[in-house]
């Protein structure tokens, strides 16, 4: 009898394995989908109440003035959406459309020249040794503490100064300055741009500036684009220091032109519907932003450069 139970070849004797593992599916499979279902919940709460401020926008775009206090605030009026617009971008001879045009100039041409200077420092603070470099980093990162509100009074003392204060360059400089975008550049030096690829640009004969900018810069693209994003979204909701160093209406970005007309609905109540429409457009541009510079975010084509 020994012998016959020997003979029997291992894949031939029955196996509880499957048993347990199907078992074991039907006792998780209920806690798996409602652990998915509370966190599939909470997402869609959090969402619904992200995008409720500008739903409401969106809602009250499409009445008139009548209708926006006489109706519900999530209900469509009359569908003046484009009336509302032509009247935003032609009021006061088209005020606003030169407002919207200054925070483009800011925000766009201010933000990318301060995450070039971000790249470059992190790049810098990356792959560079010199004296004191840590110690440097250091006061760097000190930076990101001291809140912008704090420092606008000395800016605009040294505005002052300077003699720019009521120009274009009483915003532009001081978006070149972003502690917070040196830190997350030098972080992705560290995983973007490995010191092997450069050693090899350096023994084909190229330069430091060459390798930075045909080497180093292309691998720190998702960086470039995450610490541009940051910036643009700052500087487009940068409203304090626009109201601190900007006398002339010309010079306002939308935030503050926007803040303006808002201040004299008490007495214009006409206003309500310029300010709403007005703030509906200026959500555009951060939304376009965030749809189009995602996909920089997830990109790691360039982490596995070395062979």
């Amino acid at each position: 009898m020994s012998t016959l139970t020997q003979d029997i070849p291992p894949t031939a004797r029955p196996s509880a394995a499957p048993e347990r593992e199907e078992t074991t599916r039907r006792r998780t499979a209920p806690g798996a989908l409602l652990s998915k279902g509370v966190v599939n919940g909470l997402l869609i709460v959090a969402a619904f109440y992200t995008l409720m401020p500008v739903s409401w926008l969106l809602f009250a775009a499409t009445k008139n003035h009548r209708d926006l206090f006489a109706t519900s605030g999530f209900a469509f009026g009359d569908f003046n959406l484009f009336a509302n617009l032509e009247r935003v971008f032609t009021f006061n001879d088209g005020i606003y459309l030169r407002w919207f045009g200054n925070s483009i100039l800011y925000s766009v041409v201010g933000s990318a020249v301060s995450t070039l200077l971000c790249v470059a420092t992190g790049y810098a603070f990356d792959k560079y040794e010199f004296r004191g470099k840590e110690k440097l980093f250091a006061l760097v990162l000190g930076g990101v503490l001291v809140p912008t509100t704090v420092i606008q009074l000395p800016m605009y003392l040294l505005a002052t100064k300077a003699g720019v204060v009521n120009t274009y360059w009483a915003l532009l400089l001081p978006a070149l300055v972003n502690p917070f975008g040196v830190y997350l550049a030098r972080v992705f030096s560290e995983g973007y741009v490995p010191g092997e690829v450069l050693e090899a640009a350096r023994v084909d004969g190229a330069g430091e500036l060459r390798t930075f900018a045909r080497i180093g810069l292309p691998m720190l693209a998702p960086g470039f684009m995450t610490i541009f994003l940051f910036s643009f979204t700052a500087s487009w909701n940068n409203f304090f220091g626009a109201l601190v160093m900007l006398n002339d209406e010309q010079l306002y970005p939308v935030n503050l032109g926007l803040f303006m007309w808002n201040s004299v609905t008490q007495q214009q109540p006409e206003f309500y519907s310029l300010v709403i429409t007005g703030s509906l457009v200026a959500v555009v541009p951060l939304i376009v932003a965030f749809v189009c510079l995602q996909r920089f975010w997830r990109s790691g084509l360039t982490a596995g450069a070395v062979k």
